[in-house]
């Protein structure tokens, strides 16, 4: 009988029952040396060479069943000076795993940094995760090479680089150089890199331009306001091009100095082009900064365009949604929607589908259309389009539903699985290397390889797989790969509730919305016990050390200890307990609730300033992306857990309210000692 040991039994704490696995791997007769991969993984992060080498020896002489991180982690280790044979055997040692095709994208890269292109060419169509930018960038380089060439894709690689490397900088020189690019396809990722603050990334594009071009941009990024008094009188495409960078340096810090520098000389000598985009980023700072100007400076962005760019500007789509959400916020109806629709349309097809753009475009077609049959187009398109949106799993599906007459119905249950579905799940190497790497506390790792072990499964395949994560309680596998199905979609795996009977006393208890819970809880931690954020927010509602202690106290917890916060009882009596007082203390509402909940709650008490809003409009506002997503997921959540625990479809709206503003006059005062 296979017995399970001690070091296993322990990682019971993770929330992951490990001895389960076992009888599924008993045919191996294999379990992974915990204390080995731990070492190997340290002596990675140290990169000591040496000691990966005697640890990798003895993972293989084991026969570990990790033993293909440890492999990797030895060879990347020394990736550099390794050989084209040795990367070969590794491939040939652990074919259509994921290590194999991790170490296919690292030698990817590294050929293309040597420019070894016969080496590069021969993996390149072997990669299948394929979703490596760099790489891509040194694909367009091979091709142009051998005269098939894409500038379109060229385009769209240079423009996604948030930091472009040696592949995204080598193949925009050598797209320049064949003239495939020109001077305006360097300075539009100039001013991208500009616009998010990266002078980094702004120099190095810069410099394919030569001296001419980087010395003077590097005068601007330093010292934009000095660049402007002394070194851009003598106006030509270029100074334009540098001035108007200059300014948006200024306006990132200063959008009120930037928009006086406009409106005083710059807006008018810049020219429609670059003085537009200027405007725009005035305005896209002040929406950020949620403040009254940015219609103001919306509208001179739009006004300052000549007819040559009036529909298709040159500016980020970032930029644009920003500005669609300043129009959103302050703009009256019409023009509310006269300027949402112009910067909807005027993104790149793939942003334009993104469901937020489809939706309010939907809507600025509803509040633009005439009455009587002169608007009878525009109402239908929008009908179209929100009939196209409902049928999506998320917040504005469920708006577009609701908009539409009805609550969206939660989808039929899928077949039940057969044994023979289930038991594929549980014989996939990938997924067993997955779990098993899960458990001994290489969650990372783990991850990244049951991902990869999903490429290419079918809906029923996808079900199987979710459904051995449920019942090892892997839940945040669970949920991740139920959300990949397309066309059989079972919203129990989606929407798990775990510790129902806790979460419905505890919220019963204090009276909370125990959807609310399960929703916030799937967003914040997707179940995982043990979880820990970047800040230090610990366990499954991701309580900060700070707020536990506070909370603690204010409820009456005399015995609490800081360690206790990973306890999952413990952090379950927290985390509803703080979720409780800020939603009291915001009224109610449970968007701004979820603010709090995420930004702290000063935050969403200054959002709320200024006119009253439709909730969701308020929602979208949210000037953190991080927090804007989480507000819309967690209200999203909520409804379809309200709907499971109904039987019966619910609506987002009226979990919404309707209406978010300044608080009322004679509302309690703010709490102010609530962290």
């Amino acid at each position: 009988m296979l017995r399970c040991p001690k070091s296993l039994r322990r990682l019971a704490l993770l929330g992951l029952a490990v001895c389960a696995l076992l009888p599924t791997l008993a045919a191996a007769q294999a379990r992974p040396n915990e204390d080995l991969l731990r070492q190997a993984r340290e002596a990675f992060g140290r990169k000591d060479k040496n000691r990966l080498a005697a640890l990798r020896a003895s993972a293989l002489e084991q026969r570990d069943p990790l033993a293909p991180w440890v492999d990797y982690w030895e060879l990347t280790a020394r990736l550099t000076d390794a050989r084209a044979e040795e990367v070969e055997a590794f491939y040939g040692r652990w074919p259509g795993s994921y290590v194999e095709d991790r170490l296919r994208n690292d030698w990817l890269l590294e050929t293309g940094k040597r420019r070894d292109w016969a080496a590069f060419a021969r993996d390149l169509p072997r990669f299948r995760m394929n979703d490596d930018r760099e790489v891509s960038c040194y694909a367009l380089v091979l091709q142009q090479q051998s005269g098939k060439v894409d500038v379109d894709a060229a385009r769209r690689a240079w423009l996604a680089q948030r930091d472009p490397g040696d592949g995204c900088l080598l193949m925009a020189q050598t797209f320049l150089d064949a003239r495939l690019f020109d001077a305006n396809d360097i300075w539009r990722q100039v001013r991208h890199a500009t616009e998010y603050g990266r002078v980094k990334s702004a120099r190095a594009a810069a410099a394919i331009l030569g001296d001419a071009a980087s010395r003077p941009l590097g005068e601007a990024l330093d010292n934009p306001a000095r660049y402007l008094a002394l070194k851009a009188s003598a106006l030509g495409h270029l100074r334009a091009e540098i001035s108007s960078i200059a300014l948006a340096r200024i306006a990132a810090n200063d959008p009120d100095r930037a928009a006086q520098l406009l409106a005083d000389r710059w807006g008018e000598v810049l020219g429609p082009e670059h003085g537009a985009w200027a405007w725009a980023m005035v305005a896209k700072q002040g929406a950020l900064a949620l403040r009254p100007e940015a219609l103001d400076w919306t509208r001179k962005a739009w006004q300052s365009l000549g007819k040559r760019h009036g529909d298709h500007p040159d500016w980020s789509p970032e930029t644009l949604a920003w500005l669609a959400r300043a129009s959103l916020r302050l703009a009256p109806a019409p023009e509310r929607w006269q300027l949402v629709l112009r910067s909807v349309d005027a993104m790149e097809p793939g942003f334009r589908e993104d469901a937020t753009w489809v939706y309010w475009r939907a809507r600025a077609l509803q509040g633009l259309a005439k009455a009587g049959t002169d608007g009878d187009a525009q109402r239908a398109e929008a009908q179209q389009l929100l009939a196209r949106l409902s049928t999506q799993l998320s917040f504005y599906g469920q708006l577009a539903a609701e908009d539409l007459g009805a609550p969206q119905p939660l989808p039929p249950r899928p077949a039940a699985l057969t044994a023979p579905e289930r038991e594929a799940a549980r014989a996939h190497a990938g997924l067993q290397r997955a779990l098993l790497a899960i458990a001994i506390g290489l969650r990372s790792e783990g991850v990244r390889e049951w991902n990869f072990s999903l490429l290419g499964m079918g809906d029923r395949e996808l079900l199987a797989a979710a459904q051995w994560a449920c019942e090892r309680e892997v839940w945040d596998r669970c949920i991740n790969t139920s959300d990949r199905s397309k066309a059989e979609i079972d919203m129990e795996q989606r929407f798990p509730m775990p510790m129902r009977a806790d979460v419905l006393a505890r919220t019963r208890e204090i009276g909370l919305d125990p959807a609310y819970v399960y929703g916030l809880i799937r967003q914040e931690s997707r179940f995982i016990m043990d979880a820990r954020s970047a800040v230090g927010a610990s366990g499954l509602m991701q309580v900060m050390p700070a707020t536990a202690k506070w909370t603690a106290k204010k409820i009456g917890m005399g015995d609490f200890r800081p360690e206790m916060i990973t306890e999952r009882d413990t952090n379950l009596r927290i985390g509803s307990a703080y979720l409780k007082l800020v939603l009291d203390d915001l009224g109610g509402s449970q968007a701004m609730a979820a603010a709090a909940y995420n930004a702290g709650p000063g935050r969403p008490r200054r959002w709320r300033e200024g006119p009253t809003l439709e909730p969701a409009i308020w929602a979208e506002n949210v000037p953190i992306h991080e927090t804007r997503d989480y507000v819309k997921k967690v209200l999203s959540n909520a409804t379809y857990y309200a709907g499971l625990l109904a039987g019966k479809p619910a609506a987002l709206k009226a979990r919404l309210g309707t209406s978010i503003g300044p608080r009322a006059a004679g509302a309690p005062a703010a709490d102010s000692e609530l962290p």
